[in-house]
Formats: C-alpha cells, structure tokens, sequence
C-alpha cells in the first residue's frame, strides 16, 4: 500500500482537482492507494476568519461564509455530470448550514473557544475530500471515502492535539487489514479525542495524517505532492537560484523543515522514520519532475550543506547578572518558568563564564515570558544578582543544515565570514554536537541578504552577484555602463561575476530595479524613471538591503559625497571617481577609511589620481609589502599636459584649452585643472594613501595662471586668456630657450608638497611624456635611485570608466 498527500494548492480549484484525479489514476495501477487530501486552498482561513468576526460580532462573517459555500458548490458543478450533483451538492448545503448556525452561536456568545475553532476548521478537509471522492468515483476510478475521525484518537488539547500512536495505529490497522479497495479517500488534520469531539492536529496536520497512516500500516512510500518540485536549498522566494534537493536524509528533512521550509511539517518526519519509508516531494503541477527523496542514510559527495532555512518573528530572552555564576539551578528554573507557560524554546546558548543564559522563541510569546520569569527570580532580582528579564525583537534565524557538515572544519567560519562581509550582524549562534545545524539569531531586515550570501557561499559555484547603484550618468558614467554591458559575458564566465545594476540616476531622473536594469537601453529606461533625489535613492539603496552592494559616484557633488557615511555603515562599498571625499578635511578622510575597516568593506577611489592609471593600488602594494615612500614626483594632470604638449605660441593658448574641455580631458570648469588645485587635491590624496596627515593649505601652489583668469564665469575665463596671450607665450620662449619642456609637476619630500610649472630638461624622466599621458614615480627604500614608475593615459572618460570599473571588480572580490 502506497499513501499520497495532496495538499491545499493541489486541491484548490476543479482544475487541479483534476489533476490530482490522473495523478492517482496512474498510481492506482501500481498498488492499493490511500489519498490524503487537504482543504480547498485557503478555505481554512477562510473559516476561521469567518469565526474570528463573530466573536467580533462583525456580521460580515456571514460574507466569508458565502465565499466558502460557492468555491464548493463551483468544484461539485465543474467535477461532476450534472445528473451525480443533486447528492453532492445538498451534502455541501448541509454542511454550511451547521458552519453558520455555529458562527451564529459564537456571534451571540461574542466567544471563540479552541474547541470551535476545531469543529469549524474541520469543516474544510471534510468537504474537499467528500467532493475529491465524488470526482474519482465519476471518472470511472472507485474511491471509498473514509473519516479521519474514526481512525486517529488524540488528547483533547484543541488546535495542537496530540496523537494517541497505540490507539490510533490499532484502529489503522483494524480497518485497512480488513479493507479491500484499491482506493480510499481520507481527510488530513482532523480526528477526534476520546469522547468523540473534533480535534485537529495543527500546523501542516494533512502531511502528519498521511504520516501517522503510512507507518501504521507499513506503506511502501509516502508520496507528499504540492506545488513545488521539492525541498529546496533554500526559499525561493528569498533566492532565485534557489535549487532542488535531489536526495536528503530525514534527519536533515526535519532540521529544514524545523527551520522553516514549509514543503514539508517536522511531525511529518517521525513516524516513518522509525520504519524507514520513504518519503517522496512531488510537484502535482509538474508530475515529470523528479522531486525530493527523504530517506535514512545522508548520500555522501555533492553539497557539504544540503540547505539553508530560516525562521522569522523570533525575540531573544537573556537572563543574566553576577549572581548567577557558579550556582547551580539557574537554567532549570528558566526553563520550568517557561514551560509553565507553554512557551517552546527554539533556540539556547550560554555565555561559559555562566554570566548570562539567551534564549529564542517565538516573538508573540516574549510578554509572558518576561512576566513568568521575572516572577520566578523575584526575590534574586529584588537583590540585585540577576537583572529583569532581557527582550530583543525584530529577529530571525538562520540555518545551515547538512549531515556532511560533521567534520568538516572551516564551515561555520565560511558562514560568519559571508554574513560578516554584508553586514549581516549576529547576535547569537547556536550549533548542536551533531553538526548537522549551525544557527545564527540575526536582524529580520538582514533575512534576505543572508540567505542569498549564505547561497552564493555554498551553493553557486557559477557565479557571485554584485549588486550596483551607480550615481552619474555623463561622459565616464556612460562610457562605464557601456563598459559593463560589453564585459557582462566575460565577468560571469572568467570571473563567476554576475554584475546586476540595481539602481541609476542622474541630476534629473532615478531608477530602482532589484532585479536589475538592462543596459541595452538603459538611457530611454532612466528617462521614464522617477525625479532625481539624492537621500531617497541613498535610503533605496540602504533599505533594500541588498547582498554584495556596492555605491559607485561617477558625479563630481559635494552632496554625493557627503552620503558616503551612511553606506559604509551598512557595509555598502563605495567606488568614488568623485575626488571630493578624498580631499577633504583630513579627519573626514580618515573617518571614510576607518568606516569602510570597521564595517568591512571598501572606500576606493583609484580614479581619483591618473584615471585609468593603477597609481593608488601600486602606491598600496608597496606600503603593503613593507616598502617605505621618501619621495613622489609627478605630472598629474592630463589637462595641463595636454595643454603644454600642444601650445608651441602658434595657436592660442586659450584655443588649445578649449580643445582640451571639448575633448573631455578638463574638469567642467577648466580653471580647476588650470589653477593647478586638482594636481593639489591630487598629491594631497598620494601623499595621505602614503600614510601622512596633510591638508591642501599646506601644499604650496606656483600658479602659473594670472590672476584676471580666475574671475567670473567660464566664458569671462576664456575671454581674459585671449587677453593674456603674451603672459603665455613667454612662458614657452623662456622654456624652450633653455632646451626644456614645460610641465605642471607635483612634488611629495619630507613630508611637504608643492605644484606647479617647472622647466623640464631632456635627461628628466618626465621629459618624454606627451598627449594627455601621467606619470608618477616613486622613490622608496627599494628604489632609491631608480624609481618605480607608473605612466599612461591620464585623462579621458574611456580609461577614467576603466579605472572605475576595476575598483568595482577589486570591491567585488572582497
């Protein structure tokens, strides 16, 4: 005999009905069958909803009533000829009668005991199975529908009854031994106590009913069918790249389904277990699929953790104080004040220095709680050795199941170490000597992220998800995103690097989309976004919490990045091609970098100085190495020698600048590059990377720039260079008279630094440096006289894109 569950989903409407009806058709052929079914998909809540207004004395009861009569009297019209309804459909009407006459009594009473939520809420299995063995019965298949009620005895504890096994399992017995149909319809979570009222036997009842009559009756398999193909690594609703489980042991079954996987219910578990059968997770809306085998034995190879699982509304209770160390007897008074209550305890872990005992359970429990157990330590809290009874709320756990899991050393540290790297605080761990469950108490908000870091961890070995909001969409911001969409394909294949761009905005217009937005028409899709509004799209960025975030400003505000706080805070990296942060104050600089440590994760801003060009990380490596920076000189601005590369005095210099802007090598305003501040600001970020504290007014500046240019707007700035043509052409004469080359150079020595034109000679490494190409060379205890050099293009929206897009991959790794 083989026993098959179906549950609320797969009987939810006649169509499924009927998919059920070819199901067991083909299982009838194999073996005597017994169907266990559910109610019609959400008639429970519908029933107790209906009983919870009467009590309210809300008449709109009799709404959901109506609701429930009609989705049954729909099924009996849809699954059976007309001339087999008439029975049906008065055992239907009957049935709602009594429901009502019963909500009518609780209504006058204004009262809903435990009792009739049993008797109403068995109303459903009761009509859908009668309904379910109609429909066999007129597809030409015999079905003999069976009551529940008369085979499982429980206690009388209503809503969560207890099964009475030696009972019960005599009655299966005595009634199947003696059978002989092929076919038997059963309703699932019903039976009854020992003065025959109607009990029910609580959260995923069916499954445990179809549990408790395969054991007793020794049943090949038992075949649990619902609407997912089965257990699965983890919720899919929580992960995409969720997968099936292909084969798991019962004792991982229950560790999953105690921690939340709702395929199937923990008491499910035991009965079979003990007789080792089979259990079998099908999907009744893809019979094909293979499904999930619970069995005795773990398979050994695949999945060291065979899935993550997790359990919302959990409070953590701490009872603690310095009475308590060394004295026996504290954890057993906790426990019996709590049992006193019928609070269940979900989770424990203990301090070793037996200062403090942390408790989870089940949040709607955490008032009496507290109340139980400082009235059980009254007399040592009124004392002062223990302090009143401790509640954090707002809390879930997290799981990691696998029988494999069992020495296998580093597991618990590649969990913390993932959860810790997203910013996934824990507040308390628990694992048992079995090694089959590692739990972690975090915050309900973090649920999301963890699963899907935790997944990513175990379970994806294709590929990491790095999720962008990038602010910016001009010259680099653009040529960036082109940048991303052509390398899409190499990042996931050579880098297991799947880059989602998550949000986008702009000055104008702002976008949001988790599950990503595609960069093949990312301009039209950012033009029909919302208005632009920095905090909001910050406080997106925060509040969808997001695994392996990351914040990329390719903008040049002040008010971009003054937010960069609040995102390392929640361990967002942030990529800055903005120089704004880097060169402020020193104490803010050093407060980013201090975040980004604590929290753990980065704060780059390689395009800060160079562009494209490695300047910071080879400037890292060696202070990295043991390597110590005496002296940094350097051409830093591609602008400047752009500019000094292609004014010789036969055009004008005020012409060769505005070349320079068109050919998008300045700053929007040019005077920034011209003045020689963003070299400052430049030696300035070097020279603190390097490891000193240095603020630009103490940088010395010999501007270049006559005063009468730096007033006014752009177009007066271009106007009074036009003016001072004579002051530039000199300055080339004197140069060129003396077999040299102009330059914008930046010094470090000694702790000070300067800018500003120098002459050039031949035998000087920055001699030969043309176009709008950097150079930076280091003189360090490892290259004294010959220095490291670092050259190339330092200006230009495709490298300084390329120089942003490689801080992603390097904030992406870690």
């Amino acid at each position: 005999m083989q026993v098959l569950k179906f549950g609320g989903t797969s009987v939810a409407n006649a169509v499924n009905i009927n998919k059920v009806v070819e199901i067991v058709t083909e299982a009838v052929k194999k073996e005597s069958t017994v169907v266990v079914v559910s109610a019609l998909g959400g008639v429970t809540d519908l029933l107790l909803g209906a009983a919870s207004l009467a009590a309210a004395g809300d008449e709109s009861f009799k709404e959901k009533l109506s609701v429930v009569e009609q989705r049954h009297l729909d099924a009996v019209k849809q699954l059976l000829p007309v001339a087999q309804q008439s029975q049906l459909l008065s055992l239907v009407k009957k049935a709602c009668n009594e429901i009502e006459d019963i909500c009518n009594g609780i209504y006058l009473l204004r009262e809903l005991t435990d009792r009739s939520k049993d008797r109403i809420a068995s109303y459903g299995e009761w009509l859908s199975s009668q309904i379910i063995a109609a429909a066999f019965n007129a597809a030409g298949v015999p079905a003999r529908w069976q009551d529940a009620r008369e085979l499982i005895r429980t206690n009388s504890s209503f809503t969560t009854a207890e099964v009475d096994f030696a009972e019960t399992n005599k009655r299966l017995r005595d009634y199947f031994g003696k059978a002989d149909a092929s076919l038997y319809i059963v309703p699932g979570f019903i039976a009854t106590d020992s003065a025959g009222i109607t009990t029910t036997l609580g959260r995923g009842g069916s499954d445990f009913t179809a549990a408790i009559l395969a054991a007793a009756v020794e049943a090949s398999v038992l075949e649990i069918w619902t609407d997912v193909s089965g257990m699965m690594t983890a919720d899919p609703r929580l992960t995409s790249n969720a997968r099936i489980i292909p084969r798991i042991s019962y004792q991982e079954a229950m560790e999953l389904s105690h921690f939340g996987a709702k395929v199937i219910y923990p008491p499910t578990i035991q009965p079979v277990m003990g007789k080792g059968i089979p259990v079998w997770i099908k999907n009744t809306f893809a019979p094909a699929d293979e499904g999930t085998l619970i069995e005795s034995v773990s398979r050994k190879g695949g999945d060291i953790v065979r899935g993550i699982s997790s359990i919302n509304n959990i409070s953590l209770i701490s009872l603690e104080g310095s009475g308590m160390i060394g004295i026996p007897g504290f954890s057993k008074r906790l426990f019996e004040s709590l049992s006193s209550e019928k609070i269940n305890v979900i989770l424990i872990t203990q301090s070793s220095s037996e200062h403090s005992i942390c408790v989870g359970i089940d949040s709607a429990s955490a008032a009496r709680a507290k109340q139980a157990v400082d009235a059980a330590f009254a007399n040592e809290i009124s004392l002062q050795k223990v302090e009143p009874l401790q509640i954090e709320a707002d809390l879930s756990i997290v799981a990691l199941v696998g029988e494999n899991m069992k020495s296998h050393p580093g597991i618990s540290g590649r969990m913390f170490s993932a959860m810790g790297k997203n910013g996934v605080n824990v507040r308390a761990i628990a694992q048992g000597s079995s090694e089959k469950n590692i739990s972690a108490v975090i915050a309900t908000r973090d649920v999301r992220k963890a699963i899907n870091v935790l997944h990513e961890e175990f379970f994806e070995t294709t590929y990491k998800q790095v999720n962008l909001f990038i602010t910016g969409t001009g010259n680099v911001g653009a040529k960036l995103l082109g940048q991303l969409q052509q390398q899409a394909g190499f990042l996931q294949q050579q880098l297991n690097l799947q880059v989602n761009i998550a949000g986008l905005s702009n000055s104008r217009k702002m976008l949001i989309s988790e599950e990503g937005i595609e960069l093949a028409d990312w301009k039209a899709k950012l033009e029909k976004g919302q208005p632009a509004n920095l905090q909001q799209f910050v406080e997106e960025a925060l509040s969808r919490n997001l695994r392996n975030s990351i914040f990329v400003d390719v903008t040049a505000s002040e008010n971009v990045a003054a937010v960069y706080e609040q995102l390392l805070q929640k361990s967002i990296s942030v990529v800055a091609c903005n120089k704004v942060a880097a060169s402020s104050a020193y104490s803010n600089y050093k407060k980013l970098k201090d975040l980004a440590r604590e929290y753990n994760c980065q704060f780059l801003f390689e395009t800060n100085v160079g562009a494209g060009l490695p300047i910071i990380a080879t400037l890292n490596d060696l202070i990295s190495s043991g390597d110590n920076i005496h002296r940094m000189q350097a051409v830093l601005s591609g602008t400047l020698n752009f500019v000094f590369n292609n004014y010789d005095g036969t055009r004008k210099f005020a012409d060769v600048v505005k070349q320079a802007q068109d050919e998008g090598y300045t700053e929007p305003d040019p005077r920034l590059d011209l003045s020689g501040k963003d070299v400052m600001r430049k030696i300035m970020i070097l020279a603190r990377e390097a490891g000193h504290k240095i603020e630009m007014e103490e940088i010395s500046n010999n501007s270049f720039m006559p005063e009468s240019c730096m007033k006014g707007s752009v177009d007066d700035f271009y106007a009074a260079m036009a003016k001072e043509e004579a002051h530039f052409q000199q300055l080339v004469k004197k140069a060129h008279a003396a077999g040299c080359k102009l330059k914008f150079v930046a010094s470090f020595e000694n702790g000070k630094a300067s800018v500003g034109l120098q002459h050039i000679d031949p035998q000087h490494d920055l001699y030969h440096l043309y176009g709008k190409d950097n150079v930076v060379l280091f003189y360090t205890d490892r290259y004294k006289e010959q220095p490291m050099v670092v050259k190339g293009a330092g200006a230009g929206a495709e490298v300084t894109a390329s120089g942003v897009f490689a801080d992603i991959i390097r904030a992406s790794k870690k």
